[in-house]
């Protein structure tokens, strides 16, 4: 594994703060699928959801320290797509990278509308489409100016999200020991007897694949590792804090949801909201409505963030145009967030004009993406450290239990994949996902063999030089 090259860390500069990173890290994990999206968890396989729900955590810390033992070693904006190249090729890089690429500019499209649907709720005279396109406008500005105030723009958003879900633990701490006057206490009879797993074995593997997308994102911290100051200890702090955080808050809300809410309850469509209403707490539901607002702005902020850095990146390999390498004054790679944004705002058209005829497809396309990015990732940590080991190079953050903890998460994800193509739900999804890698890897492997993969010149000192623009 190669010792912390200077690619993109030369060309986008090193603005991203370690306190940014490690907050984004957090925040990232902490979205609507959690807020939101819990509840259908909790639905399929009843309080022994948090199995699932442990799985899947163990799952992305697995990850993380993957992700983290290579952005140590070579922290570049392409990240994983660039670490799968080093191991197994350039068209298997670029392939994920794109596919990564596709995702991101997917989602933002979904994540404007979403935002913009919720906030509509609590202020109908709003125009919804008004609001996504003002909320896009926005978050591009803020990706456009520098990548300081992107960085901190995430840090508020997860610092809101983080204290919602601590306010939201302590509500429930006190709800379930009786310390609310006038409330009594649910106890913990959901968690005793059949009431704990009511779908038995089948309904906690169903939940696996639910809830296995809800810590989605994370591995941007990947991504943005390459600009800042010290990647290398600013990773290392990064998921040694991240890590243990991230089971506190998502098995400690999940818990309190829960044992408050009974499974087949309506309060598992907004289970947060639910529990504050049985905590007797007034204007729940608008107080949650609002922080899965921000948690839906926070992810399409580091999602535009994250899509033109792959950009970038796939262009400063010559995996993509070279235009997408361009960087402004302020080292932002202007050009890869306009088209990046552009697909997205072109999918929010199309589906105002045609409502569920166009996201819903997309993101069906899409939506296992994260489960192949994190099996290359695991895939290229397991052939990278090898090398590694074998030629005896020094890294700077090292994944503990190597190999068996990397084959134990690529057996969890196949345990996913597995549960995944026996639901009747889910089969299509992963079928759409994987056509789509095929026709990315066919699509790259063509590339390739046409000879018009051109990677940026390297300059004397081994950094490849940027195109800077006005």
């Amino acid at each position: 594994m190669e010792q912390q090259t200077k690619t993109s860390v030369r060309a986008l500069g090193a603005a991203l703060k370690p306190r940014q990173l490690t907050m984004m890290g957090l925040g990232s994990a902490i979205g609507a699928g959690l807020f939101i999206g819990s509840g259908a968890g909790i639905q399929a396989a009843g309080p022994a959801v948090l199995i699932s729900y442990l799985v899947a955590g163990t799952l992305i810390i697995l990850v993380m320290w993957a992700l983290g033992e290579m952005a140590a070693a070579n922290p570049d904006s392409g990240a994983f797509s660039v670490y799968t190249a080093k191991a197994y090729g350039p068209v298997a890089g670029a392939t994920v990278g794109w596919l990564w690429w596709l995702q991101l500019v997917v989602v933002i499209a979904a994540e404007a509308l979403g935002a913009a649907g919720l906030l509509a709720t609590i202020f109908p005279a709003l125009p919804v489409w008004l609001m996504a396109f003002v909320f896009i406008v926005v978050l591009t500005a803020v990706n456009l100016t520098s990548v300081k105030n992107f960085g901190e723009f995430e840090f508020w958003f997860a610092l809101l999200k983080v204290a919602a879900i601590v306010g939201f633990l302590l509500v429930g701490a006190a709800l379930l020991f009786g310390w609310l006057p006038g409330v009594q206490s649910p106890g913990l009879s959901n968690f005793t007897g059949a009431g704990f797993a009511p779908s038995g074995f089948a309904g906690i593997a169903t939940a696996l694949f639910v809830v296995a997308f809800a810590f989605g994102g994370t591995e941007i911290v990947s991504v943005a590792a390459a600009e800042t100051a010290e990647p290398a200890r600013s990773v290392k702090k990064a998921v040694r804090t991240v890590l243990w955080r991230i089971l506190v808050f998502y098995i400690g809300a999940i818990f309190v949801i829960a044992a408050v809410v009974p499974v087949g309850s309506a309060g598992l469509k907004s289970p947060f909201a639910a529990v504050l209403d049985a905590a007797g707490m007034p204007g729940a539901a608008t107080a949650i409505t609002l922080v899965a607002v921000a948690a839906l702005l926070s992810a399409l902020n580091a999602n535009l963030y994250g899509a033109s850095r792959m950009a970038y990146s796939l262009a400063e390999r010559g995996e993509a145009p070279r235009l997408l390498a361009s960087v402004s004054k302020a080292r932002v790679p202007v050009v890869a967030v306009l088209a990046s944004v552009a697909f997205g705002v072109v999918t929010v058209v199309l589906e105002l004009a045609f409502p569920e005829m166009v996201l819903p497809v997309l993101l069906n396309i899409v939506g296992s993406t994260c489960l192949l990015v994190w099996t290359s990732a695991l895939l290229a940590q397991l052939a990278l450290r090898l090398r590694a080991d074998r030629e005896g190079t020094e890294l700077p953050l090292r994944m503990p239990g190597f190999p068996w903890l990397t084959v134990f998460g690529l057996l969890i994800l196949a345990a996913i994949f597995t549960v995944g193509f026996i639901g009747e739900d889910s089969r299509p999804q992963l079928l759409s996902t994987f056509a789509l890698v095929a026709l990315l890897a066919v699509a790259n492997w063509l590339h390739h063999r046409s000879g018009k993969v051109s990677p940026r010149v390297e300059a004397s000192d081994g950094a490849k030089q940027p195109v800077l623009i006005d």
